[in-house]
C-alpha cells in the first residue's frame, strides 16, 4: 500500500510562563497572612493527584517550606478517586513518580483508601472525605485548573473537583460519578464542595493553570469563600491556553502515547475531540477526527489505560502494556466502561496503518489527511501529511521544520519511538 508523505510544523501558541515556579509560589502564600490562621505545630494536609502537572514537585515543595516557615506541621494527602489501583501503596508510588517523596519535599506523606462519610448531600448521596485530610487542623487543596474531558461547565476540572474525586477516594469517587449520571456534573461538584468547604477545615486553595508547551503558565492561592468564582475565571484562561491541533479535520490520527499523567482519559477529549462521543466528534466540535491509532502507554501511568477505547486501533504493544484490573477499575468508577474496551490491535505500525486507511472512505492513501502527536500534551510539533501544505503555507502561526518525506518506518514496520 501507498502511504502518504509527511513533513513536520512547529506550531506558535499563546504562551505566559512562570520562571521561578518556588518564587512565584512563596509571593502568592505570602498574600494571605496564613500565619494569622495557623497556630503553632499544627497539622496541615496537603493534596497531591494523579495529573502529571509541570513542575508539581516543585511547587507542593514551596507550599510545604512556607507553612514550616510559619510553624506548623505538613503532610501530604495523595488525592486521586481511584487512580493507583485503588490502593494507599498505588496512590504513593504514583505522586512519587512525579518527584513528590517525602525527602524531596521535606515532610510525611500519608497514604490511605480509608474515608470518612462527613455527612449526606442534599441529592442524599454520603460525602467521603479523606480520613487524614479530616483529621488535620487544616487542608491546603492544589490542582491544575482545565476544560473536563467529559463534562462543561462554569466549573470543571480543578480545585472543586479535587475536592470531590480526589479526597473523596475510590468511594467517594464512585458515588460521586454515580450521581452525575442521574443529576449533572455541575450540580454534583457544587453540592459536594460546598459540603467539604464547611466542614473540612480548608486553609486555602492553590490553582495551577498550564500554558500549550506544558508549562506553568499561572499559579494563584486562594481564599476557601472564592473557590467558585476564582476557579469560573482560570478556567476561562486555561480554555484560551490550551493546546490544539493545527488542523480541524484528519482522516487518521496517530498518537504515540496515552496515559493518566497526559489526561484523565489516557489523551485529552478537548484535543481530540471526543468529549460526548467516544468515536466521533459531535456537529459543533473540533477537531474531528475520523479513525485515531494509539501506540502504546506511558510509564507513568502504571500500566492505566484508561481511554484506549477511543481508538478504532491500536498496537498490540499497548494492550501488552495495559493493567487490566486497574484500568477496568477506573474506568467503571468513572461511569465510563467504553474507556476501557480494546480496540482492534495490530503487532506493527505498518498493519495498524493499513487497517486505518482501508476505512476513511474514498479517499487514497496518499491523499489521506493524517496527523501523528507524541501525546495530547505535546502537540507544539505536529508531523502532517502533505494534504495540509497548502494551508500550512498560507498560515503565520505555522511554521515547516522538516519537509516533505516518507513515512520513517523500519525493517519491521514501526515508526520510532521519539516522534
Amino acid at each position: 500500500m501507498s502511504y502518504p508523505q509527511i513533513f513536520r510544523v512547529r506550531q506558535t501558541f499563546e504562551a505566559p510562563c512562570i520562571e521561578d515556579v518556588a518564587a512565584t509560589t512563596q509571593s502568592e502564600l505570602s498574600r494571605l497572612h496564613l500565619g494569622d490562621r495557623i497556630g503553632p505545630n499544627q497539622q496541615v494536609a496537603i493534596t497531591a493527584g494523579s495529573r502529571g502537572i509541570a513542575n508539581i514537585h516543585l511547587i507542593i515543595k514551596a507550599v510545604v517550606e512556607h507553612l514550616k516557615s510559619l510553624g506548623a506541621q505538613p503532610f501530604i494527602v495523595p488525592a486521586m478517586g481511584s487512580h493507583g489501583g485503588a490502593t494507599a501503596q498505588g496512590q504513593s508510588k504514583l505522586i512519587e513518580s512525579y518527584g513528590i517523596t517525602e525527602e524531596f519535599c521535606g515532610c510525611p506523606i500519608r497514604s490511605s483508601m480509608e474515608t470518612t462519610v462527613i455527612c449526606h448531600a442534599k441529592e442524599g448521596f454520603p460525602v467521603h472525605f479523606d480520613k487524614y485530610a479530616l483529621a488535620a487542623d487544616h487542608l491546603v487543596v492544589i490542582n491544575r485548573v482545565k476544560p473536563h474531558t467529559g463534562f462543561v461547565g462554569d466549573i470543571e476540572s480543578g480545585l472543586m473537583k479535587m475536592m470531590l474525586i480526589g479526597l473523596g477516594k475510590h468511594e467517594g469517587a464512585k458515588i460521586y460519578h454515580r450521581a452525575i449520571i442521574n443529576h449533572s456534573f455541575g450540580q454534583i461538584v457544587h453540592s459536594v464542595a460546598r459540603e467539604v468547604l464547611s466542614r473540612c477545615r480548608v486553609l486555602f486553595g492553590l490553582a495551577v493553570v498550564e500554558n500549550a508547551y506544558d508549562q506553568t503558565a499561572l499559579i494563584r492561592a486562594v481564599e476557601p469563600q472564592e473557590f467558585e468564582d476564582r476557579e469560573r475565571e482560570l478556567l476561562i484562561l486555561a480554555k484560551q491556553w490550551m493546546p490544539r491541533l493545527p488542523f480541524n479535520t484528519a482522516d487518521i490520527l496517530i498518537v504515540d502515547e496515552i496515559g493518566k499523567n497526559i489526561s484523565g482519559t489516557g489523551m485529552d477529549t478537548n484535543v481530540i475531540g471526543r468529549k460526548y462521543n467516544d468515536h466521533a466528534a459531535i456537529e459543533n466540535e473540533w477537531p474531528k477526527c475520523r479513525r485515531i491509532i494509539v501506540r502504546g502507554l506511558t510509564q507513568a501511568t502504571h500500566g492505566n489505560a484508561n481511554g484506549i477505547g477511543m481508538s478504532e486501533f491500536c498496537r498490540t504493544r499497548a494492550i501488552e502494556q495495559m493493567d487490566r484490573k486497574s484500568t477496568r477499575l477506573n474506568s467503571l468508577t468513572a461511569g465510563h466502561p467504553t474507556a476501557a474496551m480494546l480496540p482492534l490491535d495490530y503487532p506493527t505500525d505498518r498493519e495498524c496503518l493499513d487497517a486505518a486507511l482501508s476505512t476513511i472512505g474514498l479517499v487514497e492513501p496518499p491523499d489521506t489527511r493524517l496527523m501523528w502527536i507524541h501525546n495530547t500534551l505535546d502537540i507544539a510539533e505536529v508531523e502532517c501529511s502533505i494534504s495540509y501544505l497548502p494551508e500550512v503555507e498560507s498560515r503565520r502561526d505555522l511554521e515547516i521544520l522538516v519537509p516533505p518525506r516518507s513515512l520513517p518506518f523500519d525493517a519491521e514496520g514501526n515508526l520510532p519511538d521519539e516522534n
